[in-house]
């Protein structure tokens, strides 16, 4: 068989990895969108590393847009087989795909609005562009997923069986495992999606996965281990004081809509109900927040036990009396106008795009203000580009001086540090042929490919955008 890696590969974003038997059945992991504002962005996500007519399965880790994000384009351009996912999964990629399609669309007539200005003063005649997907190719899509529960081997057809194992990423994540038959013959491959954490808040922790022949594993953190949580509850309370309490300022917290979010608010809610939260006002300002933070409330099979006891004191972990939730544009707009001290939790995380720009784009100038960066951040955003440092900062067209603070708390981070991915494949020792590294930057992969080399992991390859390798 062999496995084509046609996205995430030396760069943390557009996952999506083909596997084609040797009869020629073929598996894709993943549709995910490149996100990001390079030069390749838009490239990347208009050209397929294969048919789409000749999928005959899919199979989503998780609903991140940067795994799912391309998947009505995918159907609109030819797919038609079945979408596997877990339940949760699939209840939380009715409304990403849908908010990602309304993106498509603003994003592309704003560009064309941009292309058409510029041909009138220059002549140029660069060509406008169409949305990758648009709202109405969302539903097709949807039709196509088929949802199962974890820890139930199933097959997808007679010579092999998927099982989905909680990743303890976001709701509903899963690593895969894929157990493939050629007569006598058996070979295993694992796909781990994004690997969480142990001992986050909310989900419950990863799920070892069974020994595998060959395991594709992300590496976002590969070269970093993150904080530990009691130093980050402190810290975090310690900004919000320094910010809002001492420098009367707006805290603003770019988080990606699903997970981060609910994992900051449910931290807050905890503050608040042993008293430590200062009393100020707390926004989450993301309709899309609003839709995922429903989702989590129904699958509670998610949970750990840590939050299925918080909820004997406290039956709404993801509410409390100064927080509110904030779906229309007018009250949106109003907080830039508003000079009280507040928290402010809005996406996207990267602020490449949705209502956090806008919250950039009117205090980011302000010393008063902090910017809190929690989870990793593609080098090209925004977001990025002010965790390196920036002074600097190109917003709506203006060039803004970056006059708030930046911290930066990857504690926050959905993702597993470098040792906690150890961790989690350390029973493969001696079992596992070979390990590809996807879904980071190169210079953190290489880093952790010597890592692993040093902890026993030989054969170990960093496979780059359209490599085909034979296994």
């Amino acid at each position: 068989m062999k496995i084509k890696f046609c996205g995430a590969a030396r760069q943390v974003t557009g996952s999506s990895h083909l596997i084609t038997l040797d009869d020629g059945f073929k598996i894709l992991l993943d549709c995910g969108l490149f996100q990001g504002k390079g030069k390749d962005t838009w490239t990347n996500n208009n050209k397929w590393w294969f048919n789409p007519k000749e999928i005959d399965c899919m199979i989503l880790s998780h609903a991140h847009i940067d795994h799912c994000g391309r998947i009505p384009q995918l159907v609109k351009d030819g797919y038609k087989g079945p979408i596997y996912s877990t339940h949760a999964t699939r209840s939380l990629c009715a409304i990403m795909l849908l908010d990602s399609a309304k993106i498509q669309e603003r994003d592309v007539e704003w560009y064309n609005k941009k292309i058409l200005r510029k041909k009138k003063r220059n002549r140029k005649g660069e060509a406008t562009r169409r949305p990758l997907y648009t709202s109405e190719d969302v539903t097709p899509a949807m039709d196509h997923f088929v949802g199962y529960p974890y820890d139930k081997k199933f097959k997808i057809r007679d010579n092999v069986e998927l099982e989905f194992r909680d990743a303890g990423h976001i709701l509903g994540s899963a690593s895969v495992t894929l157990t493939i038959k050629d007569g006598d013959k058996k070979t295993v491959v694992g796909f781990t999606g994004d690997v969480g954490r142990p001992n986050r808040p909310i989900l419950r922790d990863p799920d070892l996965m069974d020994k595998v022949d060959y395991l594709i594993c992300e590496s976002t953190y590969g070269a970093k281990d993150h904080e530990l949580p009691p130093e980050q509850s402190l810290n975090f309370l310690n900004v919000i004081k320094e910010t809002c309490v001492e420098k009367k300022g707006k805290l603003i917290i770019p988080a990606f809509s699903v997970g981060r979010t609910q994992e900051i608010v449910y931290m807050m809610d905890k503050l608040e109900q042993a008293k430590k939260l200062p009393k100020l006002p707390v926004y989450v300002d993301s309709p899309l927040a609003v839709n995922a933070t429903q989702v989590f409330g129904s699958h509670p099979e998610c949970f750990d036990d840590k939050l299925n006891e918080y909820l004997l004191i406290d039956d709404d972990p993801f509410g409390f009396n100064s927080l509110k939730y904030i779906r229309r544009v007018d009250e949106s707009k109003a907080l830039n106008n508003s000079t009280e001290p507040a928290v402010i939790i809005s996406s996207s995380g990267m602020m490449n795009a949705g209502r956090v720009r806008h919250h950039l784009y009117n205090n980011i100038e302000d010393p008063k203000n902090t910017f809190l960066i929690v989870g990793y951040c593609s080098p090209d955003t925004a977001g990025g580009m002010l965790r390196n440092g920036i002074e600097e900062l190109k917003v709506f067209g203006d060039v803004l001086k970056v006059n708030a603070e930046i911290k930066i708390m990857d504690s926050f981070s959905a993702h597993a540090d470098r040792q906690e991915l150890i961790d989690f494949m350390d029973h493969q020792k001696g079992h596992v042929k070979k390990i590809f590294l996807v879904h980071g930057e190169h210079k953190s992969q290489k880093e952790f490919k010597k890592r692993l080399a040093q902890v026993g992991f030989d054969d170990v390859t960093i496979p780059d955008l359209g490599q085909e390798i034979k296994i």
